[in-house]
C-alpha cells in the first residue's frame, strides 16, 4: 500500500510527521508561510530609471551597490523574444536531447534531465514535483541570436572586454540564461558565483525578490548561516536586520550588484532571461565573494569558470590602463584604484610558497606573475603618491583629481583648460623646449648686465628674467598683446625675431603673469621687452642697445654651440641630466 504523505514541511518524505521538527527550505508549508510573512518594500533601497539613463558613466560616477529596476526594455539595448515566446519554442531551439540541471525545490537537491522531459513536465498541469531550471546557458545554441544581452552588461563585463580570443582556457559562458520556473518553485539565499553581478529580465509570469545588502555583519553572518548543518531549517532573512522584498513583473528589469544576498521565489509560472558579469566597480567585492566560497568549499559547479584566469588577464589590461591615464595627465578614478591594489593583494596571495602549487593551474602561458605585481605595484604606489600631492595643493591651486570619464562630461573649452592645468603640475620629466628655455635663462644668468644698471628698466629687466623657471609655453593665451615683441626659437635655430617697441607698462611686471592658467603649444618662445618710448626720454635708444647686443650672443650661441650647456642633446637619456641642470 503506497502511504500518502503528511510531513510536507521535511525534504525527506519518509520522516515522521511529528511536529517536532523544523520546517525546511522549499517544501510546500515553508513556501505557503513564506507567501504569508511581511517584508520591507524594496522601494527603500533600489533605484528605478529608464533604459537610456543607466549607461557606464552612470555607474562609473555613482557606484553600481544598490538594485537597479528598469521597468521597460526601452534604451536599455536587451534584445529578447516576444512574450509570445514559450518552453516549446525553447525545446525547438536548444534541442531536446540537452541535458540540464534541475533543481527538485522540495528537496532542494540537484537533478539532471532531458530538457524534451522538462518541456513535457512543465506542460502538463498535474505536476507531481516543483522542478525549476535556473541554470540553461544558450550562448552555444541558436537560441543565443535571439537574445542580445543589455548595453551596460555587455560594456562592463570582464570576459566581453578582457578574456584573449588566444587564450588555451575555455571562454567563460555565463553571459545568458534562460529560467524557467512553475508557480512555488524557490531558490533559497545564496550569493551569485564569484561575486558577479547579474541582470533578470522577466519575459512573462512573475518572480518574488528577497534582498539583503552585502554589509560586513551580514556577509559574516552568511558565511556562518551556509556552512551550518541547519541551514535549510533557518531563515536566513530572519538572522539579518533587513531583508526586502522585490517583485519583478512582466516586462521589468532587475540589476543586482556584486556580493548581494538573494533568494528567489516564482509567484506564478514563469520564463525569464538573465546574465552574470564580472566589471571593474566592484573588484575588492567580487575578490570576497570568492574567498568565501572557497573557505565554503563550493563545488566547481557553481563557480565562476576560470575565476583566478580571468582576475590575471584583468590585471594585465588594467596596468596598461593606468599606465596610458598617467601619460596622458589624467588620475586614475579611485574605484580602479582601489579595485586593482584587491586584485594586487589577491595575486600576491595566490602566489605565496604554500599556495602557488594551488593557484598555478589558471595563470595564464603568456603571463609573468613575478613582473606584473612588481609593475602593478609599482604603479599604485605612483598613483597614490600623486593623489597625496594633489591633496596638498588642492586648497592652493583649486585643482581636482581628475578621471578620463568626469572631463568627458564637461564642456570642451572647460575640460582643455582643467587638462592643462593637471599637466602643468604634475611631476615628470621637462620637455626639449622645456630644456632650450632652461638653457636660455643661464645664458642671461651668466651675461653682464652691467650697462644695464644706470637705466630705470633694470629692475623691471630683472623682475621678468629672474622668476623662477617655468616653461614659456606656459603662457596664457589671453595675453596676446605681449606677442608682438619676441625671439622664437625652434630646436636652437631662431625662426622669428620681431622686436617693436611698445607702451603697456603692465607687461613689465612679472606680477602680470598668471601662474595657474597656462596654454601648452610646440614651440618655445622667449619674450624680451624694450624700454616704453615715453619712460626715460634719450635714455632709450641707450637701453636698447645692450638689449641688441645680448640677443646678439644668444645667437652666436646657440648658432656655435659654444654655451656649456650647449651639448643637450634631444634624446631621452638626456633628459634627467637637464633636470639636474
Amino acid at each position: 500500500v503506497v502511504k500518502k504523505r503528511r510531513n510536507w514541511h521535511r525534504h525527506d518524505y519518509t520522516e515522521l510527521d511529528d511536529g517536532s521538527k523544523p520546517v525546511q527550505a522549499g517544501t510546500r508549508t515553508f513556501v505557503k508561510q513564506l507567501r504569508a510573512r511581511s517584508f520591507p518594500s524594496a522601494d527603500e533601497v533600489i533605484l528605478k530609471m529608464h533604459g537610456s539613463q543607466l549607461t557606464q558613466r552612470y555607474l562609473e560616477k555613482h557606484g553600481f551597490d544598490v538594485p537597479i529596476m528598469v521597468p521597460k526594455l526601452d534604451g536599455l539595448g536587451l534584445r529578447l523574444p516576444p512574450p509570445t515566446f514559450s518552453v516549446l519554442d525553447v525545446e525547438r531551439y536548444v534541442g531536446g536531447d540537452k541535458v540540464i540541471d534541475v533543481i527538485d525545490v522540495a528537496r532542494q537537491a540537484d537533478s539532471k534531465m532531458k530538457l524534451h522531459n522538462y518541456i513535457k513536465y512543465f506542460t502538463n498541469p498535474d505536476r507531481p514535483k516543483v522542478l525549476n531550471v535556473i541554470s540553461l546557458e544558450f550562448s552555444d545554441t541558436k537560441m543565443s541570436e535571439l537574445v542580445e544581452v543589455p548595453d551596460i552588461a555587455r560594456k562592463l563585463s570582464w570576459v566581453e572586454n578582457y578574456w584573449p580570443d588566444d587564450s588555451v582556457f575555455p571562454k567563460p559562458f555565463v553571459q545568458k540564461y534562460c529560467l524557467m520556473g512553475v508557480q512555488d518553485s524557490y531558490t533559497d539565499f545564496h550569493i551569485d558565483f564569484g561575486g558577479t553581478s547579474v541582470w533578470y529580465h522577466v519575459l512573462w509570469g512573475e518572480k518574488i525578490f528577497y534582498l539583503i545588502k552585502p554589509t560586513d555583519e551580514n556577509l559574516a553572518l552568511y558565511e556562518s548561516w551556509s556552512s551550518s548543518v541547519t541551514q535549510s531549517e533557518v531563515y536566513f532573512g530572519d538572522k539579518v536586520d533587513k531583508c526586502y522584498k522585490c517583485v519583478v513583473k512582466q516586462g521589468h528589469t532587475l540589476f543586482v550588484p556584486t556580493g548581494w544576498i538573494h533568494a528567489v521565489l516564482t509567484s506564478q509560472d514563469c520564463m525569464a532571461f538573465g546574465g552574470n558579469f564580472l566589471h571593474n566597480l566592484n573588484i575588492g567585492m567580487q575578490l570576497r565573494c570568492y574567498e568565501m566560497e572557497k573557505r565554503l568549499k563550493t563545488p566547481d559547479l557553481f563557480k565562476f569558470p576560470f575565476f583566478e584566469a580571468i582576475c590575471w588577464f584583468v590585471a594585465k589590461n588594467l596596468l596598461e590602463t593606468l599606465k596610458e591615464l598617467r601619460e596622458d595627465g589624467f588620475q586614475p578614478p579611485s574605484y580602479l584604484v582601489q579595485g586593482v591594489k584587491a586584485l594586487l593583494t589577491a595575486l600576491k596571495l595566490w602566489m605565496k610558497k604554500e599556495l602557488v602549487t594551488e593557484h598555478a593551474f589558471e595563470i595564464p602561458d603568456n603571463i609573468r606573475p613575478g613582473h606584473l605585481i612588481k609593475e602593478l605595484s609599482k604603479v599604485i604606489r605612483s598613483v597614490e603618491e600623486e593623489n597625496s600631492k594633489l591633496v596638498k595643493t588642492q586648497g592652493i591651486l583649486g585643482v581636482c583629481p581628475t578621471s578620463r570619464s568626469s572631463h568627458e562630461t564637461a564642456s570642451p573649452h572647460h575640460s582643455r583648460r582643467r587638462v592643462r592645468k593637471l599637466r602643468d603640475h604634475a611631476t615628470k620629466t621637462p620637455s626639449n623646449l622645456d630644456i632650450l628655455e632652461l638653457h636660455t635663462r643661464e645664458v642671461l644668468k651668466r651675461l653682464e648686465m652691467s650697462p644695464w644698471e644706470e637705466a630705470s628698466i633694470n629692475s623691471k629687466l630683472n623682475g621678468r628674467f629672474n622668476k623662477p623657471f617655468q616653461p614659456s609655453s606656459t603662457v596664457p593665451e589671453w595675453r596676446t598683446k605681449d606677442n608682438d615683441l619676441r625671439l622664437l626659437l625652434s630646436n636652437g635655430r631662431i625662426i622669428r625675431d620681431e622686436r617693436r617697441p611698445f607702451t603697456d607698462r603692465s607687461l613689465y611686471t612679472a606680477d602680470s603673469e598668471d601662474e595657474d592658467d597656462r596654454t601648452r603649444s610646440k614651440k618655445t618662445t622667449v619674450k624680451v621687452e624694450d624700454q616704453p618710448s615715453g619712460l626715460e626720454g634719450e635714455g632709450n635708444a641707450d637701453a636698447q642697445k645692450p638689449l641688441n647686443m645680448f640677443f646678439e650672443s644668444v645667437k652666436s650661441e646657440l648658432r656655435n654651440g659654444s654655451s656649456e650647456y650647449s651639448d643637450i642633446s634631444d634624446s631621452e637619456e638626456s633628459e634627467p641630466d637637464c633636470t639636474t641642470q
